[in-house]
C-alpha cells in the first residue's frame, strides 16, 4: 500500500462483471430453452461460465485482500456495510413470501375452501423432519459462532473443527430437505399452499447451499492460513450470512410448518 496516500482500494479493471452478466443471461435463456424445448445445452454452458467467473473473481479478491494488503481497516468497514445491506435486501426478499403466505392463510378465500390448509391439502407433520432440521440449523449456529470466536482467539485447530461441523450440518440439512420434498403429499402446482410452501422453503434451501459453499471456501482458506485474528472478514461475513439463514428458518418453521399446518 506504499504507492498510494489513502486507505481506500481503487479496484483494477476486471473482465469478470461482464462475463458474469453474460453468464447470467445464458442461464436465464437456458432455463427458458429447458422449460419450453427440453434443451439443456444453453443452461449447462451458462453454469460452466458462471462457475469459472466466480472462481476467478473470488481468486482476485482473495489475492487483493490476503497477499496485496488492499483490504485496509477502511475497506473492511465498507465491506461490512455492504454485507449488512445485502442481508437486509435478503430479509425483504423473504418478507414477500411470508406476506403471500399470511395474506392467504389469515383470511382464506372461498376458492380454497374458506379455511387453512386448503381443502385437499395434507400438510407435513411439524414434529418430524422439520423439527429435526430446526435442531440441525440451531446446532450449526452454535458451531459457526464457536468457529468465529476461536479464530479471534487465534485457535486454528478449533476454528477448523467448528467450520467442518457447520459445513457437515448444512449438507445434512440439505439432504433431509431433499428427502422431505420427495415424500410431500402435495406439489408446487397445488394452489396457493403448494406455491408458497415450495417457494419459501425452496429458496431457503438454496440459501443453505450457498451458505455451505461460502463456509467451505472459508474452511479451505483457513487451511491455507489466509485468516488472522484481526483480519478475517471473509469468515465473519459467512457467519453473518449463516445466522441470517438460521433465523429465516425459525420463522419458516413457526409460520409454515407449525402454525400453517
Amino acid at each position: 500500500m506504499t504507492h498510494q496516500t489513502h486507505a481506500h482500494h481503487m479496484v483494477n479493471p476486471s473482465p469478470w462483471p461482464l462475463t458474469g452478466a453474460l453468464s447470467a443471461l445464458l442461464m436465464t435463456s437456458g432455463l427458458t430453452m429447458w422449460f419450453h424445448f427440453n434443451s439443456m445445452a444453453l443452461i449447462i454452458t451458462g453454469l460452466i461460465t458462471i462457475s469459472l467467473t466466480m472462481y476467478q473473481w473470488w481468486r482476485d479478491v482473495v489475492r487483493e485482500s490476503t497477499f496485496q494488503g488492499h483490504h485496509t481497516a477502511t475497506v473492511q468497514k465498507g465491506l461490512r456495510y455492504g454485507m449488512i445491506l445485502f442481508i437486509i435486501s435478503e430479509i425483504f426478499f423473504f418478507l414477500g413470501f411470508f406476506w403471500a403466505f399470511y395474506h392467504s392463510s389469515l383470511a382464506p378465500s372461498p376458492e380454497i375452501g374458506g379455511h387453512w390448509p386448503p381443502t385437499g391439502i395434507n400438510p407435513l407433520n411439524p414434529l418430524e423432519t422439520p423439527l429435526l432440521n430446526t435442531s440441525i440449523l440451531l446446532a450449526s449456529g452454535v458451531s459457526i459462532t464457536w468457529a468465529h470466536h476461536s479464530l479471534m482467539e487465534g485457535n486454528r485447530k478449533h476454528t477448523l473443527q467448528a467450520l467442518s461441523i457447520t459445513i457437515t450440518l448444512g449438507i445434512y440439512f440439505t439432504l433431509l430437505q431433499a428427502s422431505e420434498y420427495f415424500k410431500t403429499p402435495f406439489t408446487i402446482a397445488d394452489g396457493v399452499y403448494g406455491s408458497t410452501f415450495f417457494m419459501a422453503t425452496g429458496f431457503h434451501g438454496l440459501h443453505v447451499i450457498i451458505g455451505s459453499s461460502f463456509l467451505t471456501i472459508c474452511f479451505l482458506r483457513q487451511l491455507k492460513f489466509h485468516f488472522t485474528s484481526n483480519h478475517h472478514f471473509g469468515l465473519e461475513a459467512a457467519a453473518w450470512y449463516w445466522h441470517f439463514v438460521d433465523v429465516v428458518w425459525l420463522f419458516l418453521y413457526i409460520s409454515i410448518y407449525w402454525w400453517g399446518s
